[in-house]
């Protein structure tokens, strides 16, 4: 059958609205999940918030233990599954075919699929509030307080939601795989792949090792709520430790999950701004590999004070404190690359370079709760918390802001404002580090994590004061960054090149925003740091590996949202076996879910779609007009 052929025009003629909900288009999904991420980062955010105020002086009554509850789950499970996982995943969808030197992902229909999926089910999860109350069995839900005896229905919505979105990620995880391994130009040997694309790849790799054991215990678990299973209830036989075991075989490699890509950003903007090449760039790569392998041998050090024994307790603080070697490889090694540099210091360098010192001290800390005995005095108090926020914060969400200021002007076509920028940065840094260092002193005199108040007299309201206006400069830091982002959509100054900041790498060749099609020519890669090899070596410009030609397009779908929409009441149905007096039997609900979902499937499968040309006409205009 002929393939269709279509003008952009046409395309254009869809409402706005349609197009972004059928797009398959990786920069435009990249920037759905952008936009899906950052809404669930300010309402996590504003949880943390207000668990803050709560603490900020002793016997505070602004919230109630069982609303604090809700609260410290919600806020933990957001940030982890809803809130830092898409905005890395929006980074990854946008650059990685840009920095292999392809046209899209190898799976377009999927990445949208992936999408909707996740964001349907972190819908699921939060429509928990007006049924009852959110989950209040902690982030990590440990047994028996996820139990149907101790947990109420929150609790249901935190297992489904979790499974509907986790169906996403490992979907996306399946797609970046297939895309780096297979959809590489011509010349992109492996090891010419940028470090952002090694630790995506790499990243990608764990999430279908890691969720797979995390999807077993959440259907373990809702067989227990839902059906009256016993997997985790001791009187009938079953073992709450094993939840323990099953959440944090995914749990640690998560956390490499998360910071992986944040290594990769990092990897990006310090050799973009120090004028260099990435120092040790082979130990880079081999080094992310072994966090890797090891991130999977580590998760029994979150468990020190159940009881493994000496044996197992001994063999896992020795894996956890190796992890910090290759660790130490990369510290050093963008050390030596800012070493000599002619660095600028614009926003994205400043919270790249304030990374490392911020991350290191994270993992000092990481170290030290490594070793079993002082994780005995540590564990479970707010010296974990410290800990574990220099990780998250420290290093995941200054990496993403380094991002972000490093590929906005490629992905929106503008820069963001400097001074701006540099204000929210310092207001970040200064408010992060009053926020959780002192926490670290609040854990060393023992105030316990997840307690919703404490006494007047036990030396703890100073430091959590301050912890608190910490929190304050933070949000003010967002608000900023808010504020740039509007401003400078109006006011920022136009990019009129492709590459503003005289980069390295492949997807600063081509102009900025990016067109639909990409490349109108697959590139040649003739070394590592291609762009950089051809303003030096070659002409300025990349060599074509392919004639100019019609360029193969995929076509938009609905299905993609309808089939996370089916899975989303199929999801909510299951919910509604636990309600009682529901006002739709469950079983109609379950089987509305499934009828979309499945008939989608149907739909997708029977329907030949061959996709659609971009004429070589257009494309030759739209270079054209790119170049004048």
């Amino acid at each position: 059958m002929a393939e269709i052929a279509m003008e952009p025009k046409q395309q254009k003629e869809k409402s706005v609205l349609w197009d972004w909900l059928t797009t398959v288009d990786h920069k435009k999904i990249a920037i759905l999940y952008l936009i899906a991420g950052t809404i669930f980062f300010i309402k996590a955010g504003v949880m943390a918030l207000l668990m803050r105020i709560q603490l900020m002086y002793p016997d505070n009554t602004f919230l109630t233990g069982q609303t604090y509850n809700e609260l410290l789950t919600m806020h933990g499970t957001i940030m982890l599954f809803l809130a830092i996982t898409p905005l890395l995943f929006a980074f990854m969808n946008y650059i990685i075919p840009l920095q292999i030197g392809a046209r899209d992902v190898a799976f377009p229909f999927l990445n949208a699929l992936a999408f909707w999926i996740f964001f349907f089910g972190g819908l699921l999860l939060s429509v928990s509030w007006f049924f009852g109350g959110a989950p209040d069995g902690g982030w990590t839900a440990y047994a028996p307080l996820s139990t149907a005896e101790y947990g109420p229905m929150g609790m249901d919505f935190y297992v489904l939601g979790l499974q509907v979105s986790g169906i996403g990620t490992l979907v996306s995880g399946i797609n970046f795989i297939v895309t780096i391994i297979n959809m590489r130009a011509p010349g992109m040997t492996m090891m010419r792949m940028t470090l952002f694309c090694w630790t995506s790849l790499i990243t990608s790799i764990l999430i279908v090792f890691a969720f797979t054991p995390l999807a077993a215990g959440l259907a373990l678990l809702m067989l227990d709520r839902l059906f009256g299973g016993q997997f985790f209830i001791p009187d009938a036989g079953g073992n709450p430790v094993i939840w323990q075991h099953i959440f944090w075989v995914f749990g640690h490699p998560e956390v490499y999950i998360l910071v992986l890509p944040a290594f990769g950003f990092i990897s990006e903007v310090i050799p973009a701004f120090s004028r260099k090449r990435l120092f040790g760039y082979t130990a880079m790569v081999f080094a992310t590999l072994v966090i890797a392998f090891l991130g999977f041998m580590v998760w029994a050090h979150h468990m020190f004070t159940v009881g493994l024994g000496p044996i197992s307790n001994s063999v896992f603080a020795l894996s956890s404190m190796a992890i910090a070697i290759p660790t130490g490889i990369k510290i050093f090694n963008w050390l030596f690359t800012m070493w000599g540099g002619k660095i600028t210091f614009n926003t994205a360098m400043l919270c790249a370079s304030s990374f490392v010192p911020t991350f290191v001290l994270g993992g000092v800390t990481g170290v030290m709760v490594a070793m079993a005995p002082v994780d005995k005095l540590y564990h479970d108090t707010y010296f974990v918390v410290a800990h574990f926020h220099y990780i998250v914060i420290g290093g995941i969400v200054f990496g993403l802001l380094a991002a972000l200021y490093y590929w906005y002007p490629k992905m929106f076509g503008h820069l963001l404002n400097e001074t701006l920028g540099k204000w929210m940065f310092w207001l970040m840094y200064i408010g992060f580090h009053l926020t959780f260092f002192v926490q670290h002193i609040l854990g060393v005199i023992g105030m316990p994590r997840r307690y919703f108040t404490y006494m007047e007299g036990q030396e703890l309201g100073t430091y959590n004061f301050i912890s608190t206006i910490g929190t304050f400069l933070m949000t003010v830091a967002i608000i900023v960054l808010v504020v740039n982002i509007v401003y400078s959509g109006y006011k920022g100054e136009r990019v009129t090149t492709g590459d503003p900041w005289d980069a390295r790498t492949l997807e600063w060749s081509i102009p900025s925003p990016v067109p639909e099609y990409n490349f109108a020519q697959v590139p040649q890669v003739r070394a590592m740091d291609p762009w950089f090899y051809e303003k030096v070596h070659g002409e300025g410009n990349m060599k074509p590996a392919t004639s100019l030609d019609d360029i193969h397009m995929p076509s938009p779908s609905i299905l993609p949202l309808l089939m996370a929409f089916g899975l989303f009441w199929w999801g909510f149905g299951m919910i509604m076996l636990a309600m009682e007096n529901p006002l739709v039997p469950p079983i109609v609900v379950i089987g509305i879910g499934a009828l979309i979902t499945f008939g989608s499937m149907v739909a997708r499968s029977v329907k030949e779609d061959h996709g659609w040309h971009i004429p070589v006409e257009t494309v030759k205009e739209i270079e054209e007009n790119n170049r004048s």
